[in-house]
This record gives C-alpha cells, sequence and structure tokens, in this order.
C-alpha cells in the first residue's frame, strides 16, 4: 500500500520531467543540406589563406510579429516557442551572421510608430543571442505597405530601427570578403516614385563598384604570380568571383521566373509562385491568407529584375515573400533561395535556411532546417494534460476513506 501510494505521487513528476525532456528535444532545428543547383566548386584551389575562415549565414523571414497587438496564445505560446527555435537554432548551428529577409512586422505599414516601437522590442526579445552577432533586416510590404500608400518618411523611420539599411531601405557590407547588397524590393514595384529612383541609384552604384572591382581583379589575374604573397586575402576574393562576379543579392519579393517553380522540403516536391496566383494551403492559417498588401505570387518585375541581373550580376539570391521553401535556378544559371516563415501563424511547420559561403570553394552551399511542428506540440501538451487528469481521477478513486 506505502508503495503504491509513494508511486501515485511521484507520477505528476515524471509526467512533467518527460514533457519538459520532450520540449528542449523539439527545439532543436532538424537540418538537411541542399544539392547545389548551379555550378561545381573548383577542384584544386590556390592561394588561399588558411587563415580565413567559412562565413555561415542564418536566415529567416516573415516573423510577422504582433507587438503590443498580440494575443495570449501568439504572445505566450508562438512567440515563446519561436524564441525558443531561435536559442536553440544559435546553440547547434553557431553561425556568424543573422539575415531576416522582411515582414518583421505582420501589419507595420498599419501601426503607429509607439505601436510599430513595442514590435521592435518583441523582435530584440525573440532573437535573444542573436543581437551578439552582425545582423541585417530588410523590410517586407507588410512592413512599410504597398505602392500607393509608400511614405518615403515612414520607410526612412522603420529603416533608420535596422542596422546598415539607408533611408530608402536598401544597404550594402562585406563580411569575411563576401559582399552583400539589400534592395527594397517593395519600392521595386512603383512607378513614378521617389523611393523607386532611390533603388535604382543604389544598384547603379553598386554596379560602378563591380564594375571597377572586375576591372581590377582581371588586373590582379594577370600579374596574380608577382605579388599573391602582398595579399592573401586577396586571393580568397578572387577565387570566390569565379562563380559569379557581382554580390550576393537581398530581396524581399523574388525576382521574376518563368513558368512555375518546383520547391522541395526533405524529398517533398510541391509548386510555388503559380502564375494563376493561387495562395498555398499552408499559408491559409489564421486569417493571414491575403490579408498582406500583396499577394503571395507576387514576384519583381521582369524589367526590374533583367535590370537586377544585367547590372549587378548577382552570385547568388535570397528571397522570401512566399511563405514557402524553394531552389531556384534561374536561365542564366543563377540560384535564388526562398526563404520560408519562421512563424506558426502562417504555417504549422516553420523553417530557415543556413548559407555557408566556403573560403576555399566557388559553390555556396544552402541547408534546409525545419522546427517543430504547431500540431505536434499541441498534441504533447493534450496528451500530457490527458495523462494528468487521468492520474487525478485514478488517485482519488483508490484513495482509502477514512476510519468512521
Amino acid at each position: 500500500m506505502m508503495a503504491a501510494v509513494a508511486w501515485r505521487s511521484l507520477l505528476p513528476v515524471i509526467i512533467i520531467s518527460v514533457f519538459m525532456v520532450y520540449e528542449e528535444w523539439v527545439s532543436f532545428p532538424s537540418c538537411k543540406l541542399l544539392p547545389s543547383t548551379t555550378y561545381s566548386p573548383d577542384k584544386h584551389v590556390e592561394n588561399i589563406d588558411d587563415s580565413l575562415e567559412d562565413l555561415k549565414v542564418m536566415m529567416v523571414a516573415n516573423l510577422l510579429l504582433l507587438g503590443s497587438e498580440a494575443g495570449f496564445v501568439n504572445l505566450y505560446f508562438r512567440d515563446y516557442y519561436m524564441s525558443k527555435f531561435f536559442k536553440k537554432s544559435f546553440q547547434s548551428l553557431n553561425p556568424d551572421m543573422l539575415l531576416v529577409l522582411g515582414d518583421v512586422s505582420a501589419k507595420g505599414s498599419e501601426l503607429s510608430r509607439t505601436k510599430w516601437l513595442s514590435v521592435l522590442h518583441q523582435f530584440d526579445n525573440m532573437l535573444g543571442p542573436f543581437l551578439d552577432l552582425p545582423l541585417h533586416v530588410i523590410l517586407g510590404d507588410r512592413d512599410v505597405g504597398e505602392c500607393s500608400g509608400l511614405c518615403a518618411n515612414s520607410v526612412n523611420w522603420i529603416a533608420r530601427n535596422f542596422p546598415g539599411l539607408d533611408s530608402s531601405g536598401c544597404g550594402a557590407f562585406e563580411i569575411s570578403n563576401i559582399s552583400f547588397v539589400s534592395l527594397n524590393a517593395v519600392a521595386l514595384l512603383c512607378g513614378n516614385n521617389k523611393l523607386r529612383f532611390d533603388v535604382e541609384k543604389v544598384i547603379e552604384r553598386e554596379s560602378v563598384g563591380l564594375q571597377m572591382e572586375i576591372e581590377g581583379m582581371d588586373e590582379a589575374n594577370n600579374g596574380f604570380g608577382m605579388f599573391s604573397e602582398m595579399s592573401n586575402d586577396f586571393g580568397w576574393r578572387v577565387n570566390a568571383m569565379k562563380s559569379g562576379p557581382g554580390p550576393v543579392l537581398l530581396l524581399h519579393f523574388p525576382l521574376y521566373r518563368s513558368g512555375k517553380t518546383h520547391i522541395g522540403e526533405g524529398s517533398t516536391f510541391k509548386s510555388i509562385i503559380d502564375p494563376s496566383g493561387k495562395v498555398p494551403a499552408s499559408a491559409q492559417r489564421e486569417g493571414f491568407s491575403g490579408t498582406g498588401p500583396y499577394d503571395l505570387s507576387q514576384t519583381v518585375p521582369p524589367n526590374a529584375t533583367e535590370y537586377i541581373f544585367h547590372a549587378l550580376k548577382p552570385r547568388i539570391i535570397f528571397s522570401a515573400h512566399t511563405q514557402e521553401f524553394s531552389d531556384h535556378t534561374h536561365p542564366d544559371g543563377t540560384r535564388e533561395v526562398t526563404i520560408p516563415a519562421m512563424t506558426w501563424k502562417v504555417r504549422d511547420d516553420p523553417g530557415f535556411i543556413v548559407a555557408t559561403f566556403q573560403r576555399n570553394k566557388s559553390a555556396v552551399s544552402v541547408t534546409y532546417c525545419s522546427v517543430a511542428r504547431e500540431s505536434r506540440i499541441l498534441i504533447a501538451y493534450t496528451s500530457a494534460l490527458v495523462l494528468f487528469l487521468f492520474f487525478i481521477i485514478v488517485s482519488n478513486t483508490l484513495e482509502p476513506k477514512g476510519l468512521s
């Protein structure tokens, strides 16, 4: 009898302990290295500085934070778990940098500055240890709105709150000898708009810089044997540029694609960016389907896409907006990877990617990472609750009655 009573007293502790272990386990991401869809790395690489390390960049998108308007479920369940996912991803992947490809806010274009500050505070709390790393955030359509209401002053104010963005919402930076250019893709959808002209000026400026760099590297290649010892750091850059002379391009909207693109998560392939504009089923949750300024099939217009390819000659492109993952190769061989949504608000299976820029190869390796499904977490909570209630009922049933 005493053993049975002791077992019953320990059962709640066992249930809670098992659930805590399960919660810790599911907080770690599950990652899979994707095959390269473009070029192959050089087999023989020389003149490489061994002190340089690979650059590992974690990329997320579509956080859709609500700030002060977040309800109980979002604040204490969904956002709580997303914060855990960021923390565990940081611990397990050890990235060198974090990129956020737009739509930090669920409806930032409708928010006052005071409410925007609550979104930014929530954003900082969610990122946790990533705040100690280099961080770059680009603007999405939910952050700044559509062309008809696009305000240069508002975009400037939002951009000032994110590191590395100019007044038009664009940015250019270099880290570990890898050049990045981010563009305000929303402005590229607009016609005679000041912000669009500002973005075009950024493209022109980066294009001129690229041409100067290519000319300089051609001269360096011609006489590389004479002065390679003077700049080992330059040696990696020469090698890296063989696969594509331009920078890594960051956009919120994907570039225009002819026909359909196929995406793969694990071994499952399905269609995305359908010309019919059909919204993926995974996005039809919590009323978020179709509530953004632009449809999920929206891309950068064909003329702007052609202009970007001609001017920047990007090495590789990373985009977002569709809320789905895709790995697309453009006709010229340029690879474009679209980042899935990192939130349970629009999909049961959020995810992100990790791009590794290898110092001794031309290729960029891309790893797709998924985090726990919301449905499985809810099943675990429900199971734990049912077991606990069952224990209470059984305990009350078997409780020995006092002597009368």
